[in-house]
């Protein structure tokens, strides 16, 4: 018999605390950070590495390649074998990855670099949230520390790009890579020294073939989609859609045979479990999918500089912060499915508000429905944060988390595709592109629309309430 997450090892002392959300806070805020970091300097590195169009696809989503193969499974073996010491080596390896992307002086090198930064990246967000989790009992406490979590995505995001945008102008982009590298560097020194151990008081086995067939099945997965872009009919893509079918399927075949799987499989029967995983990947889908592009599309369409579309954005993560920092204060009595269909709610209506590009066309046309959108990833960010350690046992807690946020950088791949595809489907020409993005806008608020109805649906237990 399971029980919900609850710390391992009880309350820790108010110094331990202190560092297991800090510590944690900080990293995503670091990871998530880098991954914008390029939206922003796009241009920049292409002409730095001299990096045609395909090659540019893959400068933006390499990343979310590493992310999405490493995180279910640094999120198991941190469970098992220590989560402060997967979390120093996945704050080491950002560091290493990052110095290959400062020097990288191709366009493979740079990628290469980007899928490891997402691997060491997957470290840290897994362990993180299952460091968290370990430390602040479920109730008050816990909700607060995991709405401070999630409120660093927002704040990452956020300024991500800002950062990024501003020292390509005072030094260069590959400028960002080195100052990741010092972050990095200092937070493995801090964590190795400030955070307590934890792990599953009963570890399992190494599930070395859940493993492999699981990173490789998504990797095959996220490198099919990101090479789909380009022509889904190519054999290189069609092979890899194969190859991650086969992988899938032989993962989950493998863990419903194994008597202490890597995931376990009877999660999914759990309404709040499920709702954790189908709202991390529907908010990839949508949120990420259109956000990624937005300010792209505002250079290209409203004729803004690069700095400017990132500050522009900051409406939407700045109040993603903010909402994030404060949702414990929601009244506990509200079922948590509720407060998720609220939050994508909002999400569907911003973006139908957001549906105004027109070449030329002022930024601040955009602000209002960036201010809803900021509103919702706030409460949807601290809502998924909360059910990703709470929906599943107490050892699981990083394996939770990186379930959810595999779950996410899927589906962000995903959306990145779709917007892509459905953005640049008419043209090249501002006045093209305007009306593809208000297309791709329309079509990701429907499935922020249709997964706020679905939320509804699924029935939680007592114990899932916020």
């Amino acid at each position: 018999m399971t029980t919900l997450a609850t710390p391992s090892a009880g309350v820790r002392r108010a110094s331990g605390r202190s560092a297991a959300l800090t510590l944690p806070a900080a990293a995503t805020l670091l990871t998530l950070m880098n991954y914008c970091a390029p939206a922003a300097t796009l241009a920049d590195t292409a002409r730095g590495l001299h990096a045609g169009a395909t090659a540019q696809i893959w400068l933006m989503s390499s990343i979310s390649l590493g992310l999405a193969a490493a995180l279910l499974a640094v999120g198991s073996l941190a469970d098992d074998h220590g989560r402060r010491r997967v979390f120093v080596l996945g704050a080491a390896g950002l560091a290493v990855s990052s110095v290959a992307c400062a020097l990288a002086p191709d366009a493979p090198t740079f990628i290469a670099g980007r899928i490891v930064q997402g691997a060491a990246s997957a470290a840290l967000l897994a362990t993180g949230l299952g460091i968290v989790a370990a430390s602040f009992e479920p109730g008050p406490r816990r909700a607060r520390a995991t709405g401070t979590w999630g409120a660093m995505v927002g704040l990452g995001i956020a300024l991500g790009p800002i950062a990024a945008a501003g020292l390509t102008v005072l030094g260069g982009w590959r400028i960002w890579y080195w100052a990741t590298v010092a972050a990095a560097a200092l937070l493995a020194v801090v964590a190795a020294r400030a955070l307590e151990e934890s792990r599953a008081e009963r570890p399992r086995g190494l599930d070395l073939p859940g493993l492999v067939t699981m990173s490789l099945g998504v990797g095959a997965l996220v490198a099919a989609i990101t090479w789909g872009r380009t022509g889904w009919a190519a054999p290189g893509v069609l092979a890899l859609l194969a190859a991650a079918a086969v992988l899938l399927a032989a993962f989950v075949l493998i863990e419903a045979r194994r008597s202490e799987p890597m995931v376990d499989l009877a999660l999914f029967r759990r309404p709040a479990f499920l709702l954790s995983v189908s709202g991390a990947l529907v908010t990839g889908l949508t949120v990420i999918g259109v956000m990624t592009y937005s300010a792209t599309m505002m250079a290209l369409v409203l004729g803004v500089s690069p700095l400017t579309a990132a500050l522009v954005l900051a409406i939407w993560s700045g109040l993603s912060f903010v909402v994030a920092l404060q949702a414990h204060r929601l009244p506990a009595r509200l079922p948590v499915r509720r407060l998720l269909a609220a939050g994508f709610a909002l999400a569907g209506l911003s973006e139908l508000a957001m549906a105004v590009f027109a070449p030329g066309a002022p930024w601040w046309h955009l602000a209002p429905g960036l201010a809803v959108a900021g509103i919702a990833s706030g409460l949807t960010n601290a809502m998924l944060a909360r059910l990703a350690v709470d929906s599943v046992p107490a050892d699981r807690a990083s394996m939770g988390s990186g379930a959810n946020n595999t779950a996410r950088y899927i589906g962000a791949s995903v959306g990145v595709a779709i917007v892509g595809a459905v953005a640049t489907g008419s043209g090249h020409s501002p006045s093209a592109l305007a009306h593809g993005t208000n297309a791709a806008l329309v079509v990701s608020a429907v499935a922020a629309l249709a997964y706020a109805a679905l939320a509804l649906v699924i029935r939680d237990r007592p114990r899932e309430h916020a």
